[in-house]
């Protein structure tokens, strides 16, 4: 009887141990989202007080008003989406095939080509910027939206994510194509594309998400301010000496409303995408 207390109790402490840390992660993670709503909400030298004060003295809207006549964000919704839905295309669109080719086709200096696509990925991508702004510059492409999608026409970890989902798919389903009569492009989009599904998905996810954060391409291809993206003209708020952080914390509410809706509408997808990846 002792000993099914003891584990009673043992239970009830452990269950209690994981749901604090649990509630203290999520409150860590949500607390500066809080806080930039809270700051939206106040004057500047409320925003700037020591000790800083939480809650506003009184709540307004004005800073809104402010971010929206400070920066076109008409134009810099267009830019974001368009880049977002362009990077996501090649992204999806080329790595497909070229991850189809190094998982099962056999050509001369595969594993060489490969071993290139690992170096990108190990390097960091900022060293790829000056080159890449020189390219688009000698094409005389510079401010425009070809400019902000230009890094994201091949992506090397796109290519990596879906080589190896097609090398767990069997080559007999590749040789039950080939006796049914379909040639190696018609076995790869109506046979092989169509097993991938769940990895497609979650790298849609994950070139969405960082082309929508991306910040330094973008601030240094496009210089015109209504060529900019959400996060790059964000960064104009930011003032040499000082900022105006409540209209700055109001122009990121409005920057996070596509992210934001779009994960409402697509949530299951979101889910099932990074755990289907992660469950393979």
């Amino acid at each position: 009887m002792k000993s099914t207390d003891s584990l009673r109790r043992s239970y009830a402490i452990n269950k209690f141990i994981t749901y604090f840390f649990l509630v203290l992660g999520a409150v860590i993670m949500i607390f500066p989202f809080v806080w930039m709503i809270l700051t939206s909400s106040k004057t500047v030298p409320e925003s700037m007080q020591i000790p800083p004060t939480i809650l506003p003295k009184q709540f307004t809207l004005d800073n809104f008003s402010d971010a929206i006549a400070s920066l076109p964000f008409a134009n810099l919704y267009i830019n974001t989406i368009l880049m977002v839905f362009f990077r996501v295309v090649c992204a999806v669109l080329f790595s497909s095939m070229a991850g189809y080719a190094f998982a099962k086709l056999k050509f001369r200096g595969k594993n060489l080509l490969f071993g290139i696509v690992l170096v990108q990925m190990s390097l960091p991508s900022q060293i790829f910027i000056i080159p890449q702004y020189q390219m688009v510059a000698k094409m005389g492409m510079a401010n425009t939206i070809f400019a902000l999608v230009f890094p994201g026409l091949v992506s090397a970890f796109g290519v990596f994510f879906l080589r190896q989902t097609y090398m767990s798919i069997p080559d007999e389903v590749g040789e039950a194509a080939y006796l049914d009569g379909c040639n190696q492009w018609q076995t790869f989009y109506k046979v092989m594309f169509p097993l991938t599904g769940t990895s497609v998905a979650a790298l849609t996810i994950f070139t969405a998400v960082f082309a929508y954060g991306d910040l330094m391409w973008p601030l240094v291809v496009n210089s015109d301010l209504k060529m900019m993206t959400l996060s790059s003209g964000l960064s104009t708020l930011k003032g040499q000496f000082t900022t105006n952080f409540p209209v700055l914390m109001a122009g990121s509410l409005l920057a996070m409303l596509p992210m934001v809706v779009l994960y409402l509408f697509f949530q299951k997808q979101f889910v099932e995408g990074i755990a289907g990846t992660g469950g393979k």
